[in-house]
């Protein structure tokens, strides 16, 4: 038989180290007696360090001296070794042992072994979050003319969690200096170092002005009407009442709560607040806004203007809506706004709309004539930098922003309809001939309508080329040319 005797503080190297050296000499778990030494203090027969252990070779099986443990037994073993149930020692070895041959043992939660592991990592999971909840800091003298303000607090932890749950406390309180003192072992924090310590702590029996803030806080929150004794109880339970200056409150409030109840049920039909009737009064006094009748563009507009449709409304400043005369013979379809329409909310007022306002200038057309919208109302870009570069709509988003370019059509019922670019070509006819087969041709559109394809202005501007704008630009006077005459 192997004793093992171990400080039994929370510490997983301790019982690593004698772990891998039974393991290595192929000590079966029924052979080994693990114990905690303030388990055996008190029996003057009890070994006092661990039994010496030598590793066993074994030719025959190369794999005798190799150990494999997965990552997530370590994690669990870091947890169950602060549990204080002596057998955990034991329960952690012969897992470790039967994981040498079974190695998917931890994903069989119903092995009994395996679901009392989890059990215990589960209770010191629950006592440290008991130790983050319940822990009342009381502040006492610097005593050094030091800055820092001081507070010392006094825990009862039913497990080795005090290193454990430490850190949590250096983070949550790191501008002031603190002691936890618990019958398991303390911790300190001094601004720069946080230790801890095994020794047992008595309790300081400490109070301070806080006790009293506590207490008219726990009053105040207290809600009879939704007490439930068991599930508080079960959340906080009566071993840690002794310790928490508001604990006092809840008998007498527990024996108050049926009268409480009624008394905030006779006090339910009260009057408003004085200030309920300013703000009332305010609402009715604030200028009513008068929509636009529906079935006008203005209705139209005012609507598109909240249109959540696609994601494209997400990052763009606002709809860019059309506009024009509600009963102009021409319409211009774009592509989308710029990033001078999506600023200005108007539609063809960036480069490209310059370049478009000086051709129907030069071939007499006239752009307060003519109703000007877009394909896609909502500005599309890729930030870089401090810009906002243009990107193209996809297919999806077109068909969303469809649905308003046709109540635009159906509103405004022009005689041709000028489509500039892919996209509006796409958006009016759902047509994917190519655009540069159709450019310049006037085709039918609807019953009482034409359209006719043309490229965008923006094209033009981005051909490097300045024989071929030139070609190109000529091109496109000659398709407005076109929408000229035709009005």
């Amino acid at each position: 038989m192997h004793t093992v005797t171990l400080e039994g503080n929370g510490d997983l190297t301790e019982w690593r180290d004698a772990a891998r050296a039974l393991l290595l000499a192929r000590v079966v778990p029924q052979d080994t007696d693990w114990r905690c030494r303030q388990d055996v203090s008190d029996d003057l027969f009890a070994p006092l360090a661990q039994a010496s252990i030598s590793p066993v070779a074994d030719t025959a099986n190369p794999r005798a001296l190799t150990l494999t443990v997965p990552k997530t037994f370590l994690a669990l073993a870091e947890a169950v070794v602060c549990h204080n149930d002596p057998a955990r020692f034991q329960l952690l070895y012969r897992t470790l042992f039967r994981m040498q041959d079974e190695r998917m043992l931890l994903e069989v939660r119903s092995d009994i072994d395996v679901a009392q592991l989890h059990a215990m990592e589960k209770s010191v999971r629950r006592d440290s979050h008991k130790m983050k909840a319940f822990v009342r800091f009381k502040e006492v003298g610097a005593g050094d003319g030091s800055a820092r303000r001081r507070f010392v607090a006094w825990f009862e932890p039913d497990h080795h969690i005090v290193a454990r749950t430490a850190p949590f406390f250096q983070r949550r309180f790191t501008d002031m200096d603190w002691i936890i003192a618990t019958p398991k072992g303390v911790a300190a924090w001094n601004g720069d170092v946080l230790t801890t310590s095994t020794a047992p702590a008595k309790n300081p029996m400490l109070t301070d002005g806080t006790d009293v803030l506590w207490r008219t806080y726990f009053s105040n929150i207290f809600n009879p009407a939704r007490l439930k004794v068991k599930a508080m109880q079960a959340e906080m339970p009566k071993k840690y009442w002794k310790n928490l200056p508001e604990a006092e409150l809840i008998p007498g409030l527990i024996a108050g709560a049926e009268a409480s109840v009624v008394a905030m049920a006779e006090r339910a039909a009260t009057l408003a607040p004085l200030f309920h009737q300013r703000l009332q009064a305010a609402a009715q006094a604030a200028p009513v806004s008068i929509l636009p009748p529906a079935g006008t563009l203005e209705g139209l507009r005012e609507e598109a203007r909240h249109c959540t449709r696609c994601a494209l409304h997400c990052h763009a400043t606002q709809t860019v809506f059309g506009e024009g005369p509600a009963d102009a013979k021409i319409m211009i379809v774009g592509e989308q706004p710029g990033d001078q329409e999506d600023l200005a909310g108007r539609p063809f007022v960036g480069p490209a709309g310059k370049v478009f306002d000086a051709v129907a200038r030069e071939v007499g057309l006239e752009r307060s004539a003519a109703y000007v919208t877009n394909a896609v109302k909502h500005f599309k870009y890729e930030p870089r930098g401090k810009r906002r570069i243009h990107q193209k709509p996809n297919m999806g988003e077109v068909q969303h922003c469809k649905w308003w370019l046709k109540l635009e059509l159906a509103l405004v019922k022009p005689n041709l309809v000028v489509a500039m670019g892919s996209t509006a070509l796409v958006s009016l006819t759902d047509s994917r001939q190519k655009l540069s087969d159709l450019r310049g041709q006037i085709l039918q559109l609807g019953t009482d309508q034409s359209l006719l394809v043309t490229v965008h202005p923006s094209y033009l501007l981005r051909i490097p080329d300045p024989a071929r704008r030139a070609e190109e630009m000529a091109r496109f006077r000659a398709d407005m040319a076109s929408v000229a005459a035709f009005a």
